[in-house]
């Protein structure tokens, strides 16, 4: 009899113990924390900035503003999803501030060479909190950097450098929107 109450103690710590190595979802974003309050009231507004296809996926950016309706406390960033049907998307939510070092980010890759390392291959990655990742890599030395885009476990999205250019100006055309409503100018 002194096992079963002993068994669903171990049973119910071991379920708290893993319960957060479970949760892969958990938003990282401030945007995302906030528009997943309850017991109040949320505006979200959202506006577009633009839309890039490279291959078969498309890649949208929207402008985001949240805004608590007891408070008026606002928070924004952007919006981005990538498509490769009209059924599979992909969305991720990007806080405003994180945007200076995206561009940075893509600034960087877009310009990295086989000079970085002595040794015959690299990877340089940038990292967003929600999982958006850039990423330049050569496998050898006098080879060619090649850059990509990588959301979860979604195969890797090849970037040409006018497309990397692209994804550059619609990222930067979303942060001035954003600072037009933070100002607003």
């Amino acid at each position: 009899m002194k096992t079963l109450p002993l068994l669903l103690v171990i049973g119910f710590v071991a379920l708290t113990w893993a319960a957060p190595a479970q949760d892969t979802n958990a938003l990282k974003t401030v945007l995302g924390t906030f528009e997943t309050q309850t017991d109040i009231v949320l505006i979200k507004a959202v506006g577009p900035v633009g839309e890039m296809t490279i291959g078969d996926e498309v890649i949208s950016v929207r402008c985001k503003e949240t805004t608590d309706a007891s408070t008026g406390h606002k928070v924004y960033g952007l919006a981005l999803e990538i498509a490769e049907s009209p059924q599979a998307r992909e969305r991720l939510l990007l806080d405003a501030d994180e945007l200076d070092a995206l561009l940075n980010g893509i600034s960087y890759l877009s310009k990295v060479n086989n000079s970085v390392t002595a040794l015959p291959g690299f990877e340089a990655t940038f990292t967003s909190k929600a999982g958006l990742r850039l990423i330049a890599e050569s496998i050898r030395r006098e080879g060619t950097v090649l850059t990509f885009l990588k959301y979860g476990d979604h195969p890797r999205i090849p970037l040409g450098s006018l497309q990397l250019s692209q994804f550059y100006n619609l990222i930067d055309q979303g942060q001035k929107i954003i600072i037009s409503l933070q100002t607003g100018k």
